[in-house]
């Protein structure tokens, strides 16, 4: 099984930014217990803070990956084009948060993407991409 995480803006920052609302680890640390979690899984992981990156990623795995785990961040609440891409393709997307996006500002509170995944996960810190995968696999 192929599972693509797809983190957008501002994700690099994890474990420096805001850590009241993210936490202190960053993601290379968490992908590598992510990893070790789920043996039997290959797991890649992209990261980019330009939307049209995340989309073309979108696209080069949609066709043949087995799941993608997708934390587009802000663009969550702004892009139709990322929303757009997710639709056109066949692998399933879970839409994921660290933050629980309904404690926090109002604008968070509508994702333009989550009629076009499959699910969306939300609050849980970096459990959230543990919780998005295991969603996957009991499909």
């Amino acid at each position: 099984m192929n599972i693509q995480i797809i983190n957008g803006p501002n994700l690099n920052l994890l474990g420096v930014r805001e850590k009241s609302i993210y936490g202190n680890t960053d993601f290379e640390s968490y992908l590598s217990e992510l990893k070790a979690h789920f043996k039997n899984i290959d797991i890649a992981y992209f990261q980019s803070n330009v939307e049209g990156e995340i989309i073309n990623k979108i696209h080069e795995v949609g066709f043949t990956y087995d799941g993608i785990v997708l934390n587009a961040g802000a663009y969550t609440h702004t892009s139709i084009a990322i929303a757009d891409a997710i639709a056109a393709i066949k692998t399933p997307v879970i839409e994921v948060h660290i933050s629980n996006v309904y404690k926090r500002e109002e604008f968070r509170h509508h994702s333009r993407l989550a009629a076009s995944c499959k699910g969306v996960i939300a609050g849980f810190g970096m459990h959230s991409y543990r919780l998005g995968i295991e969603s996957l696999l009991i499909s």
